[in-house]
């Protein structure tokens, strides 16, 4: 049998009203995070030491939504070069310390640092010889007492009219996760290329990636020599497939020389101007066209794109030869806003 739902009744707010509100609540949490800045200290770049020095993994834990902060934050170490996971304190001591190894650092998160279920793995950590770090409001806590070093983050005065749920605290917390991941990040000199290497997917990684791995070639390239007539290249190369919106034109020796648009076509149609249909295509083309070097990372062809107002940009070689060919219909959804 279903319980029926409590009716709950809304107090009256104002649009205005709702808006304070909500800009309070953000204040409230502001605050907490520069006096949370000025609070670090030594024991911060003591837990830097330990974690750039863990010869293991870093095992993230906390209950509750501080365990919720902490799976955040041990995603967002393994991402920027730091080997970590999360481990739930009630699943641990039901079989899953067997993840936590010799050579790992526990990061350990709790408001109170009495959390019951986090309080109870401490002495076992301890006995297994597991240096814990300690991310806690409340420096004289079991937590606190308990591990190696303590990263205190002092009273905090929760966001919302009851000051219960959790959200100055767990967003102080979170901030300062992100701190150790990040200064840990810059320590081992984490670059680009590495942060490609963890997150292929999604617009931020297809971003990172090369223009090689996204650029149409082979049988997707339109490549002419430039001595051919305009007819004559539009009725040779025509080819199935991924279609593209220009004709590379290459020299004698392979090399890039120019470019040739459907823009380019157009005009010559709209100009009634046949007579250029038999001429060669390098006296209408695009001469010296913008291109990017092979390896040249999604991103920055992007901008060139969407800064210079390209549909196409050629890829060369290191002989000025044509590779591939970027186009805007395969990247326009990377484009940056605004």
């Amino acid at each position: 049998m279903s319980v029926p739902l409590k009716t709950v009744a809304f107090s009256p707010l104002s649009e205005m009203e709702q808006l304070e509100y909500a800009k309070r609540i953000l204040k409230i949490e502001s605050k907490a995070l520069n006096e949370a800045s000025d609070r670090l200290d030594q024991s911060f770049v003591s837990a830097l030491h330990l974690l750039s020095n863990c010869q293991g993994r870093v095992i993230v834990t906390g209950m509750g939504k501080a365990g919720l902060i902490g799976e955040k934050i041990s995603a967002t170490l393994a991402s920027t070069g730091t080997q970590a996971h999360f481990l739930h304190p009630a699943e641990a001591v039901h079989g899953d310390l067997g993840r936590i190894g010799r050579d790992d650092v526990v990061l350990a998160l709790s408001l109170s640092g009495e959390t019951e279920e986090l309080v109870r793995l401490l002495p076992i950590l301890n006995g297994m010889g597991i240096s814990v770090i300690a991310i806690t409001s409340k420096s004289d806590s079991t937590l606190a007492h308990q591990s190696e070093i303590t990263l205190a983050l002092g009273p905090l005065r929760e966001a919302g009219n009851l000051g219960l749920a959790p959200s100055t605290s767990t967003t102080v917390m979170l901030a300062v996760g992100d701190a150790l991941a990040l200064v840990l990040s810059k320590m081992k000199d984490f670059q680009e290329e590495d942060f490609a290497k963890f997150h292929p997917a999604g617009n931020l990684g297809k971003n990172l990636q090369s223009v090689d791995q996204v650029m149409r070639k082979d049988n997707d390239l339109r490549v002419a020599k430039e001595t051919v007539t305009v007819r004559d290249v539009f009725s040779q190369i025509s080819k199935p497939g991924r279609r593209t919106g220009a004709i590379i034109l290459v020299d004698e020796n392979g090399k890039l020389s120019g470019l040739f648009t459907d823009s380019d076509l157009a005009r010559i149609f709209e100009s009634r101007l046949d007579h250029v249909l038999d001429k060669p295509i390098a006296e209408v083309m695009t001469v010296d066209p913008v291109t990017v070097p092979s390896g040249t990372r999604v991103r920055d062809a992007v901008h060139i794109l969407k800064d210079r107002k390209f549909s196409e940009l050629p890829v060369i070689d290191e002989e000025h030869r044509p590779v591939g060919l970027i186009d805007v219909t395969d990247c326009i959804h990377l484009f940056p806003t605004g």
